[in-house]
């Protein structure tokens, strides 16, 4: 019953809301930041530049060709595709499309880390390209790559991280407000960390 109520409205604006929800999934910020270690890595300016992209479709008519893909993944880890296909024939930059794919496979990256080819070239899914651009960016940092960092991604990390001990800690809360064996368990931990923080202020009195 779960599944069925998920879906609001009738199923024929289904495809129009998966397309607005894809949409508000798409950061401008988060585009520009990658476009710009794209611009690093590759050592020249796209156009239009990194900063000066407007909106989600200026981006994906950057990378659409796969042209600025296979370059990139080819900077990171030569030979990852043998022939970049500079011909505007929409099969050929299909393939371009596919060839960068396959080398993010070969360099590690994860089947979810990827993207079709039509979420990009009929640009569907725009924020699931500057996704993959943050785990390629990721996985360069977790080889070692010695090459320009694309910083965020390791950040957004710890933030999930932090987020999820907050998480914890007010699950425990919870717990102890009900009394719960999981809470009591952490109970000893409050009035100890309390303390700390009261002490130097209790220091500072005695100091005056």
């Amino acid at each position: 019953e779960r599944c069925t109520m998920a879906f609001h409205g009738p199923s024929y604006g289904l495809s129009r809301e998966l397309h607005i929800k894809s949409q508000s999934k798409f950061s401008l910020e988060r585009a520009r930041e990658c476009m710009s270690w794209v611009e690093d890595v590759l050592g020249k300016k796209l156009d239009p530049e990194s900063q000066n992209i407007k909106d989600q479709y200026e981006f994906a008519s950057i990378l659409k060709n796969g042209v600025v893909l296979c370059e990139l993944i080819n900077c990171i880890q030569p030979g990852s595709v043998k022939k970049v296909n500079t011909m505007n024939a929409p099969f050929k930059q299909r393939e371009n499309i596919e060839m960068y794919l396959k080398g993010c496979i070969n360099y590690g990256l994860k089947e979810q880390d990827l993207f079709q080819v039509n979420d990009l070239y009929e640009n569907k899914n725009l924020y699931m390209i500057v996704d993959n651009l943050y785990s390629l960016g990721g996985t360069t940092q977790k080889k070692g790559w010695n090459g320009p960092v694309l910083g965020v991604k390791v950040a957004s990390e710890n933030k999930r991280n932090f987020d999820q001990d907050v998480l914890k800690a007010g699950q425990s809360v919870i717990g102890l407000q009900y009394g719960s064996n999981k809470g009591a368990s952490q109970a000893g931990m409050t009035p100890y960390g309390a303390t700390r923080q009261i002490r130097p202020e209790e220091n500072e009195d005695h100091s005056i």
